[in-house]
Parts: structure tokens; C-alpha cells; sequence
């Protein structure tokens, strides 16, 4: 179900945006009247998703480098004439092993790209929405974030510093017209599923009540809410997607 005209004279800025969740939030907002500019490190997968949704504006670049991320930043402001919106999907899920058995470089990367990468993008934003005095950011943390999976522990600690980033920088925010917010998905069927092991996702699986995966256009559903005019009283939360795995 789309809502005619909701994010009319809107301009979002998704991370990740090329596939999976990121790709379904760009559907949703362009569907409803917004503007969408891709950020996404992979520029085969950012023409194929112009090719279905002609008007995306799409930038190649790396979450992960701050200057990147600067770079991106005002190269879309300048092309949209401004931003409004920012969903943080980007994240990788790193191997599945035990903590010991991580390597430095694994683990780092990790940290990079699903942390840090969100703390740029947020930072980098921030500011020009403050001048414009309106903004909705939703930044994609994990159910893993608040639970903890085991052999998922650089992918977990991730998840959970961005939830705690989102309720630091939205109280930070309560008195503004930025609101920020963050969603805490269960195991969603996506390209990211071949980044795990088997086992892992007959893992996930088992701890989700309603016995299946979620769908990317659920998620989609619940961000775009998060990302709308609508959602005004609300900001430094975490909306659970999870299929009933949630227990708090």
C-alpha cells in the first residue's frame, strides 16, 4: 500500500541503497512523491536499480571513509537541492565464528562499515538538516543489536552501538525538527544471507516466532512511516520488525 503524494517536495538520502531493504525504502519514497539519492559502493548494482527506478539519483561511495562520506554529502545537496531524509542501511554481517576466532581485520571491518559508517553519515547531515529545520533519519540496527547472536559477535556489537548512538543523538536533537530513530529487524531474506553460514540462518530462523523470515517491503512499510511528517513525537526510539523474536 502506497500513500499518494506523503513525501512530496522530500528528499532522502538511503546508504546501502542499491538492494535489500535500502532498495525498498528508495521504492516506497519515490512511489510517494519524494526524491531518493542511492549511496552505495557497488556502481553495477546502482545502474540496476536506476534501471527499474529511472528518477534515483546515485552516488558511488564507501560509508567507511569520512571523506567519502563529506564528499557524497554535499555533491547531493547540490543535485537534489537539499536533503530531509537519511536511512542508514548499509552494513555488512562479517564471518560467523566465535569471539576468539575473530580476526582484528575482521572485526574492524565490521565496526567500520556498520558503525562508524552510520556515525559519518549522521554527522554529515545533521548540520544541513539543523539549517533547514526539519530532518527524519531512521538508522538500520538488528535485533542482534539487542539480543545478541552468538557467532555473530563484531555483527551484534555493531547493531548495538547504533542503537545507542540513535538514542544519544536524538535526545540531543529533542528540541529540534530532526527527529532520529532506528529499526531492529529480525533475519530479512536478502543478498546479505550469502555473507552467513548456513547454520546462522537456521539459526535466526529458529528464534523468530512466526516461523519464518521477514519481507523487505515490511521493513519498508515501518521506516517509511519513521521517515514521514507523520511520525513527529517520536525520536531517540527503536521500532522491533521482528516477527515477535523481540523481548524488550
Amino acid at each position: 500500500m502506497n500513500f499518494a503524494g506523503r513525501f512530496a517536495g522530500r528528499s532522502a538520502v538511503i546508504t546501502g541503497g542499491a538492494s535489500g531493504i535500502g532498495l525498498a525504502v528508495a521504492h516506497r519514497i519515490v512511489h510517494e512523491g519524494g526524491r531518493v539519492s542511492l549511496w552505495d559502493r557497488d556502481p553495477a548494482q546502482i545502474e540496476q536499480a536506476k534501471a527499474v527506478i529511472p528518477s534515483l539519483h546515485g552516488v558511488m561511495m564507501d560509508v567507511a571513509d569520512a571523506a567519502s562520506v563529506e564528499a557524497a554529502a554535499q555533491s547531493t545537496i547540490e543535485a537534489l537541492g537539499g536533503v530531509d531524509i537519511l536511512v542508514t542501511s548499509a552494513a555488512i554481517t562479517g564471518p560467523n565464528m566465535t569471539t576468539w576466532s575473530y580476526s582484528a581485520e575482521d572485526w574492524q571491518r565490521v565496526i567500520d562499515i556498520n558503525i562508524n559508517g552510520v556515525f559519518y553519515c549522521n554527522k554529515a547531515l545533521v548540520p544541513h538538516m539543523l539549517e533547514r529545520d526539519y530532518g527524519r533519519i531512521v538508522n538500520i540496527a538488528s535485533i542482534a543489536g539487542k539480543e545478541g547472536n552468538p557467532n555473530a559477535s563484531a555483527y551484534s556489537t555493531s547493531k548495538a552501538a547504533v542503537i545507542g548512538l540513535t538514542k544519544s543523538l536524538g535526545k540531543e536533537l529533542a528540541k529540534t525538527k530532526v527527529t532520529v530513530n532506528c529499526v531492529t529487524p529480525a533475519a530479512v531474506r536478502t543478498a546479505i544471507f550469502r555473507q552467513m553460514s548456513q547454520e546462522h540462518i537456521d539459526f535466526m530462523l529458529s528464534k523468530i516466532p512466526m516461523a519464518r523470515f521477514g519481507e523487505v517491503e515490511e521493513v519498508a512499510a515501518l521506516i517509511s512511516w519513521i521517515a514521514s511528517e507523520e511520525c513527529s513525537f517520536t525520536t531517540a526510539a527503536v521500532f522491533d520488525v521482528s516477527g515477535g523474536r523481540a523481548t524488550y
